[in-house]
């Protein structure tokens, strides 16, 4: 393949099914801060005047779920009128139950090269150099505008735009080298602005104005890739409406939105609201981690990692690497080395990347890769000497 276009898309923290994955990762974070060894699964559905939280929790510590939603809720910047579910009113059903013990001998254990997976399952990393951060350009991008969506709405710089949105991005590759950006989508939820805009197309005309002026063109220009004027802009016309007002929301429906954006393949599981014991969160962290460290080290410009793990069982079920004919060795060789040099184990994993600290709310949105935070230990490079002095 010579030239082809790839697309991705990202959504806005006021997105109802992201809006959804905060709360449960806000519910886990609290379990987190009062008891690390907690073992959480989370859900949350949001609806109009509603939202219902259920799981699966062991732990000593207790959790104010009605504050807790509300809390996020209001963080995020919904309100009964752009979202319908404000803090008057909302009805929050809380129906959090006791982790089976049949999970629990499998997995509890005072050595941590002896504690099983939480869960069977497969999961994914991919890191490459299309971007400073080794991500694929498109997601990468996609992501950004959606942060900068939120962003420039809290800091007042465009007050109108309320929290749902999304954003889509296409790029064309040549050889898989990204080569331009050649059209960008953004759909904003905003204010009803025609009291004072009169009619349905000045109104667009102003928010299309003021979103690729603010929105867009700053996010493409600091990517220093040519970009076409190519932009989609509220493509229905209007978009008032909107949140679990108008679209319920739910845990763990934008998996590919919290990944590579569909450029590299995603596991079996969710993420949001999953203490770091199963291994669809941990695991999958883990996977990034390798395949960045890989990248970052020069020994390959692209990889893609999958580990497996059986529930209640230590070691993986398989590992491999693959480079994609762009490693400094075989596929083969690279494979070894990373397995001599990561923590493959579900408890080692944990220790290593010290999962086992409340983060996860900051996961919620944005992406769970491609964003050098501090508390973001799977995005670190520092075992590029090691793997280095291995090869």
């Amino acid at each position: 393949m010579s030239k082809f276009l790839f697309t991705s898309e990202s959504v806005t923290e006021g997105h109802p099914d992201k809006a959804c994955d905060a709360i449960s990762d806000a519910i886990l974070d609290d379990f987190l801060s009062q008891d690390n060894e907690a073992h959480v699964a989370c859900e949350t559905l949001a609806t109009s005047g509603l939202v219902v939280v259920s799981g699966e929790v062991r732990s000593t510590g207790t959790v104010d779920v009605e504050h807790l939603v509300k809390k996020t809720l209001t963080e995020i910047g919904y309100n009964n009128e752009n979202s319908g579910v404000g803090e008057d009113g909302l009805k929050i059903i809380s129906k959090l139950d006791e982790q089976s013990m049949e999970i629990a001998q499998g997995v509890d254990s005072g050595d941590i090269s002896e504690q099983g997976a939480g869960d069977q399952g497969m999961m994914f990393g991919f890191a490459c150099c299309e971007t400073p951060e080794l991500m694929p350009l498109p997601i990468q991008i996609a992501q950004r505008l959606t942060e900068r969506l939120s962003i420039l709405r809290k800091d007042g710089t465009l007050p109108w735009i309320r929290p749902d949105g999304k954003s889509q991005v296409s790029v064309e590759y040549n050889n898989y080298t990204p080569v331009a950006i050649k059209k960008v989508v953004i759909a904003t939820q905003h204010d009803d602005l025609l009291a004072q805009y009169g009619t349905e197309q000045k109104e667009l005309d102003f928010i299309k104005e003021e979103v690729i002026e603010h929105i867009i063109r700053p996010i493409l220009d600091s990517c220093g890739i040519p970009y076409e004027n190519d932009f989609i802009v509220n493509g229905t016309g209007r978009f008032v409406y909107g949140g679990p007002a108008a679209d319920t929301g739910l845990t763990g429906r934008k998996i590919i939105v919290d990944t590579y954006g569909g450029y590299a393949p995603h596991g079996g599981g969710a993420f949001s609201g999953k203490d770091p014991s199963k291994v669809d969160r941990s695991a999958t962290y883990m996977s990034r981690y390798i395949a960045k460290n890989i990248v970052a080290s020069e020994l390959a410009d692209r990889c893609e990692v999958q580990l497996s793990y059986s529930i209640g069982v230590p070691e993986p079920t398989s590992f491999y690497l693959k480079s994609f004919g762009t490693g400094k060795t075989d596929d083969e060789t690279l494979t070894k080395i990373a397995r001599d040099v990561f923590p493959m184990l579900p408890g080692e994993i944990v220790a290593h990347l010290d999962l086992k600290k409340p983060r996860y709310r900051q996961t919620a949105a944005y992406g769970h890769f491609g964003r050098e935070l501090e508390q973001f230990t799977w995005e670190k490079t520092d075992l590029v000497d090691s793997l280095r002095s291995k090869f």
